[in-house]
């Protein structure tokens, strides 16, 4: 029976990542997109917040607080994956800049993708796997999803107008029955782990990105800095997990973090983005 569970999960994650990453190409005009990529102040502050300080901030958080092995595995793969599929829906809702959330979700994704491979094998030592072990799922069901995406918004608008609500109930669905298996496989193991030391180190991490991406966006605007803030604070969790999918009798305590965040990643994203709209000029709120 577990194996049958384990087998669904690994499914309805594969479609629920491909979906999103489809969902978020359709949803990607590349003439917004292009407008966030001239700014070479948001692509600094995205690359160098997604592939540098946050790695290095998840590696630093194991070394000082004293988790279990599979555990720190579990957040330094947290690490190293920005962006959630949901990000344009909070960053609308904070008044962020869309355009911008466009060229942030093509940028991390694209890098997710190059940098995961490499720093995998550098940063998470208990995890024995090869670089295109890794590579492989997130080209899969990250890369080629997005792509196909932005090519059917580029050269057909009016049918992604058509498959972008299929795309995203058929994902939502998949995301659902995700997260169900999550509960059936992982409940008892989640109300285990609430008082251990994995939760604070997840609040710490996710607190410090979104403080530190807002208060030192040097140069942007705020409705800017929300899009980075928002992006980099949530993770792509299936393309955490899909690392530990290609290991075979992998620790569940390492899924059992990154599943963990799912709720963590969020509150602090609300939380945040309530906290900076108290700095934000009257022009920005009227964004």
């Amino acid at each position: 029976m577990s194996d049958i569970l384990d087998l669904f999960f690994k499914i309805s994650l594969a479609i629920f990542m491909a979906g999103s990453l489809l969902e978020m190409g359709l949803r990607i005009i590349l003439q917004d997109a292009l407008r966030g990529l001239r700014n070479f102040r948001f692509i600094a502050h995205t690359l160098v917040w997604s592939f540098i300080i946050c790695p290095a901030l998840a590696f630093a958080i194991t070394r000082v607080i004293p988790l279990e092995p599979p555990y720190a595995i579990g957040l330094i793969l947290l690490g190293m994956a920005p962006c959630a599929p949901f990000v344009p829906l909070l960053v609308d809702k904070a008044k962020g800049d869309l355009g911008f959330t466009a060229a942030f979700m093509v940028l991390a994704s694209v890098g997710t993708v190059i940098c995961m491979p490499f720093t995998v094998p550098l940063l998470a030592k208990g995890l024995t796997t090869s670089a295109w072990a890794i590579a492989k799922p997130l080209l899969i069901v990250v890369l080629l999803p997005m792509a196909a995406g932005v090519i059917l918004r580029r050269k057909s608008d009016p049918f992604a107008t058509k498959m972008l609500p299929i795309v995203k109930r058929g994902a939502g669905l998949a995301g659902l029955i995700w997260c169900v298996l999550c509960l059936i496989i992982y409940g008892k193991s989640l109300l285990g782990v609430v008082g251990e030391l994995a939760v604070a180190s997840e609040l710490l991490f996710f607190a410090l990105i979104f403080v530190g991406t807002y208060w030192l966006g040097f140069g942007l605007r705020h409705e800017q800095k929300i899009v980075l803030s928002v992006g980099v604070t949530t993770r792509n969790l299936g393309a955490c997990l899909a690392p530990l999918l290609s290991v075979p009798d992998m620790d569940q305590r390492a899924t059992l973090m990154i599943v963990l965040a799912l709720p963590i990643m969020v509150i602090v994203s609300v939380l945040g983005t309530k906290w900076s709209g108290r700095f934000a000029s009257p022009a920005s709120n009227g964004h």
